[in-house]
């Protein structure tokens, strides 16, 4: 063992050893309160079970929650992680009675809640142990008392010496074992007084921890954000791409076109040869424009961002060829990579019952029924439709997959064919969206 070492490091392991004792007696005074809370908690939730209770039920179950999270960050302070398990809130409930039931129902049927429960049971036991530092530490400072002369008026006043790990100390001898024993147990003190908290630490972990299923489903809830947030930014992305298309290189192209026309209105008839090159650039320059038009509405079409997707799906009817009958009723603004999917995966579906399926009239139905998105494109045609056919519903399946969205093909030899896309998302700003109409 490296002594010089240890030396160096006794002054932060004492400054360590102060700050747990500081810590444990929390955990000791937390583990009384642990007491008030479990009955507190278990008192209101049968109030709650009966029939009453609900309007306090949460307010107390949160001073539960924020109790448990001190011991979390207790338990990270001893180095042993303890994330949250809790579910995640719901967005919003209503301001009465209805929404305080709702509250309590969330509350009530989180794993989480009961398991803290289980802690503070646990706890008021348990956390008693943090008193264990402070005691040693006033059994060391005895010691070391005795052994600089106390055990002297000891022995006048009671005719015998104070015993000190069950030895008598009422002479040298004795003061010097009481002095080395106290320095003994203050070495030992510093060294393993740790390693209470860090016991106390593992039983929050196992106990205020997430179990396997939640933490499960804490890492997909992480996922899913995570793909959230890569799915909007590519979205930013976009459309800064579209917008700077437009602004930039499709104005440069229509400025190149004027120029190249009135050049060729200036140039004389001696010159034809130079005229067939500028008519031939002009002709060009028409044509890449043309093509980067098409292809800014394909990143985004303007019709979507402008009035919104039911406005855009009954568009697409009216653009296309077929009889298309569109009914859309979403009550609320879909976030806008949804609605570009959906949009898509509309456009194609319509695309492939006029080249594929040979349709005379084709419906479409988008609506949301409070927690997913659902359209459905029907047609008349020829029927057949297979997703490994080439026919771009691969595609639309993976545009889909995306969002966790799932297409049903339904479509027998001989039609007709009914599509139906669901995609599970939560609605913004209500308001009332419907449109319907024939094209």
């Amino acid at each position: 063992m490296d002594v010089g070492r240890e030396l160096r490091e006794f002054p932060a392991r004492v400054r360590r050893a102060g700050e747990d004792l500081l810590v444990g007696l929390l955990i000791a005074a937390g583990a009384m309160l642990s007491v008030c809370l479990f009955l507190v908690t278990a008192y209101f939730v049968i109030l709650f079970v009966i029939g009453i209770g609900a309007l306090v039920l949460p307010v107390v179950t949160g001073w539960v929650r924020r109790f448990c999270d001190a011991n979390r960050r207790a338990a990270a302070r001893a180095g042993v992680e303890v994330p949250r398990p809790y579910r995640p809130e719901p967005p919003e409930f209503e301001r009465d009675i209805v929404g305080w039931m709702r509250r309590c129902k969330w509350i009530l049927t989180d794993p989480a809640t009961w398991r803290d429960l289980l802690w503070l049971l646990a706890n008021s036991a348990v956390g008693l142990l943090g008193f264990l530092p402070a005691a040693v530490l006033y059994y060391v400072l005895e010691g070391l008392a005795l052994a600089g002369g106390l055990w002297r008026p000891v022995l006048r006043a009671q005719g015998t010496g104070r015993e000190y790990f069950l030895v008598p100390v009422q002479s040298r001898p004795g003061a010097l074992f009481a002095a080395c024993a106290a320095i003994a147990l203050l070495l030992a003190w510093v060294r393993f007084g740790p390693v209470l908290l860090l016991g106390h630490a593992h039983l929050a972990r196992l106990l205020l921890g997430p179990t396997e299923r939640s933490r499960l489903a804490l890492r997909v809830r992480h996922l899913a954000e995570t793909r959230t947030g890569a799915v909007d930014a590519a979205a930013a992305e976009l459309r800064r791409i579209e917008r700077d298309l437009h602004d930039g290189a499709q104005a440069r192209l229509v400025g190149l076109g004027l120029t190249l026309g009135a050049l060729e209105r200036h140039l004389g008839e001696e010159s034809p040869q130079a005229r067939r090159l500028l008519g031939e650039a002009r002709t060009s320059s028409v044509t890449a424009l043309r093509e980067l038009r098409d292809l800014v509405r394909g990143i985004h079409p303007p019709v979507l961002a402008e009035r919104g997707l039911a406005d855009a799906l009954r568009a697409l009817g009216l653009a296309s060829p077929l009889r298309v009958a569109v009914a859309v009723d979403i009550p609320g603004e879909v976030a806008p990579p949804l609605e570009s999917a959906l949009y898509f995966a509309v456009s194609e579906l319509l695309a492939n019952a006029l080249k594929h399926a040979e349709a005379e009239e084709v419906e479409v139905r988008a609506w949301y029924d409070g927690a997913v998105l659902r359209a459905r494109v029907a047609d008349d045609g020829r029927g057949g439709a297979d997703i490994a056919g080439g026919t771009g519903l691969h595609g639309i399946r993976r545009r889909l997959a995306t969002f966790d969205g799932t297409l049903d093909i339904g479509s027998p030899p001989g039609g007709p064919t009914a599509i139906t896309m669901e995609i599970p998302c939560a609605l913004s700003s209500p308001k009332t969206s419907s449109s319907s109409g024939r094209g």
